[in-house]
């Protein structure tokens, strides 16, 4: 899906009826360009904020794109942006925390819209629990991940719970990668976990700051075919349940429209 989705009308609650409580709705949006997923991002954004929706999960992919988070500089895009426009990689600059980081196919990519602040969460043990769905999620799948202390994201192999060390990269492989953004007590933006992903792509820049960082994905530990959308199947299901939520699947991304009378 190529085009910009949007968000749709589902009804109206009468008498500014509250929404339901504890509940996340999610969405499979299939193949999404970057700058489209974005702008959704924000309208979704707005409307959590308002109370016109409730917790969102977006799960997607996205086409070859590299971003740059906050953090990120010109030096973290190791290629000439001409050969990586002419080889069908855009590049964005993007308003997320951390570096530079590539999204493609094979890519899980999860969007929670999120009112964090009414879940109790602050923003480092926001992105903990990130983490832990994303664990949870790959242990469904064979894969035995764990984090490192002191760096943000999902790792397999290596020492879990290894402490960062200035200047030299973890011992393991890099699997899934987080950068988020709060504002107004609700987050935007999310993960992206490598399912079968083409990690020469990763060749292109310094990824999350890290030069010469190794990158895996399901796939490649464990051999097995597995389709993203199961992937996101599942990890839906693990960040529900951390978050205390009651999952809803969605066939598009609603907006409730409450009623002003």
């Amino acid at each position: 899906m190529r085009n910009s989705p949007s968000i749709h009308t589902n009804g109206i609650h009468a008498n500014g009826m509250p929404l339901p409580p504890g509940e996340m709705r999610a969405t499979w949006l299939g193949t999404v360009d970057y700058g489209a997923a974005f702008d959704l991002q924000r309208s979704v954004l707005d409307a959590r904020k308002s109370n016109t929706v409730p917790d969102t999960l977006l799960l997607l992919e996205h086409p070859h794109v590299i971003t740059l988070g906050r953090r990120a500089g010109d030096s973290d895009v190791l290629t000439d942006r001409e050969v990586l426009k002419n080889a069908g990689v855009e590049v964005h600059e993007t308003d997320r925390g951390g570096e530079a980081t590539y999204h493609g196919p094979g890519q899980l990519i999860g969007y929670p819209i999120i009112d964090v602040r009414a879940a109790g969460l602050g923003p480092v043990t926001y992105v903990r629990l990130l983490e832990r769905s994303i664990v949870e999620t790959l242990a469904e799948f064979g894969v035995k991940a764990h984090l490192v202390d002191g760096e943000t994201g999902v790792w397999v192999g290596g020492m879990a719970n290894e402490k960062r060390r200035q200047g030299i990269n973890p011992t393991g492989r890099k699997i899934a990668a987080i950068g988020v953004r709060i504002t107004g007590g609700v987050s935007m933006h999310g993960f992206a976990m490598n399912v079968s992903t083409d990690t020469s792509y990763y060749r292109h820049i310094i990824p999350c700051g890290m030069p010469d960082l190794p990158i895996s994905s399901i796939e490649m530990e464990t051999g097995d075919s597995i389709s993203v959308t199961e992937c996101a199947r599942v990890a839906a299901g693990k960040l529900a349940a951390n978050l205390q939520r009651t999952l809803v699947w969605s066939g598009r991304v609603e907006q409730t429209v409450r009623s002003s009378n």
